[in-house]
């Protein structure tokens, strides 16, 4: 019977080998138990990835919506809160006019027209008002303001409405102005008349946000604060009940202009409620996805400890053997 040995060179290669085999083991086996899948995909799936692959696009589609549906919601919340700054200015206006005593005087009346101004300006400030570098009420131009400053508005209105000596002419000739084409929108508004494209949140889910501050609403509430704002000009040459009249009248007119804006809002509203509906379904399938495929790639933590123990063991047996061999002598032998 013929028997065959190993060499000492050889017999360490083999044992070096087999120690790297089993630290290999001890790693996979550890970083399984770690994070609970599979490391070798291919060999539980017998190969056949292609469910796996559709379950990853369908995952990575998901992110997307979901960076889309998170960057729809600032841009719909910040525009609600600049409508919100827009309404506020408005009512508090109205209510100031609307209670103004029938014996208001000049310097009175002087302070009416000086907090229109400065309501205008939180109008302006409002509408120009961007959302994560894209401003909200310009239409596809969002890379600029929507409005120019209200010095510039003011200064234009009151190029458009010289010559006007009474309330009639004044607010006749503003009017004409904000409507025109070539007036408040080629002058003082900066923005398209294209609104912002809507953004897509699922495969056949879309929201728009069609508002931009040459709107009518918006541009009507901006025309009856900024002929408030200039009405004491002496250029118009209005008596102090001219004057008082036409304030009165503005106040009831922003009274009204609210329901515009009230309608507004509740457009935006209809919007955030949608992101938010999108938003949930969208979360809920991506959680139905990822447990999908946890539940594909997923380890047996029993079977996976079982392993553990069994490599452990071997691995410790493997350096006790190989000390063994290390401490071996022909001294030893001969005893």
């Amino acid at each position: 019977m013929n028997s065959f040995s190993l060499g000492d060179l050889a017999q360490t290669f083999m044992l070096q080998r087999r120690g790297a085999a089993l630290k290999a083991d001890l790693g996979r086996i550890t970083e399984e138990l770690s994070t609970g899948q599979v490391s070798d995909v291919k060999s539980v799936l017998a190969g056949n990835t292609s469910y796996l692959s559709d379950l990853e696009s369908d995952l990575q589609t998901l992110a997307g919506y979901r960076v889309a549906t998170v960057e729809a919601g600032q841009f719909a919340d910040a525009t609600q809160s600049a409508l919100e700054r827009v309404n506020a200015s408005v009512e508090s206006l109205s209510a100031k006019y609307l209670a103004m005593s029938p014996h208001a005087n000049g310097p009175v009346l002087d302070q009416f027209t000086a907090e229109a101004e400065a309501e205008l300006a939180t109008i302006v400030d409002a509408l120009n008002t961007s959302s994560g570098g894209r401003s909200l009420f310009s239409g596809r131009a969002t890379d600029q303001p929507a409005l120019q400053g209200m010095e510039t508005l003011l200064a234009e209105l009151r190029a458009a409405t010289v010559g006007a000596t009474s309330t009639t002419d004044l607010k006749l000739a503003a009017e004409t102005w904000f409507n025109d084409p070539s007036g408040f929108a080629a002058l003082v508004y900066n923005g398209t008349d294209e609104t912002l494209a809507p953004f897509r949140l699922g495969g056949d889910e879309t929201v728009g946000l069609n508002l931009t501050a040459n709107s009518q609403a918006l541009r009507d509430v901006l025309m009856h604060v900024s002929i408030a704002a200039i009405s004491g000009d002496i250029s118009y040459g209005l008596s102090s009940d001219n004057r008082q009249a036409l304030l009165q009248e503005t106040g009831q007119t922003l009274f009204q202009a609210q329901s515009a804006l009230t309608s507004t809002r509740a457009s935006v509203g209809s919007s955030q409620a949608q992101i938010e509906v999108v938003a949930a379904r969208n979360s809920a399938e991506e959680f139905s996805l990822l447990s999908a495929k946890s539940a594909l790639l997923q380890v047996d933590p029993y079977e996976a400890a079982t392993e553990l123990e069994a490599v452990q063991f071997q691995l410790q047996s493997l350096y006790t053997i190989t000390a063994r061999m290390s401490d071996m002598s022909f001294v030893n032998y001969i005893r």
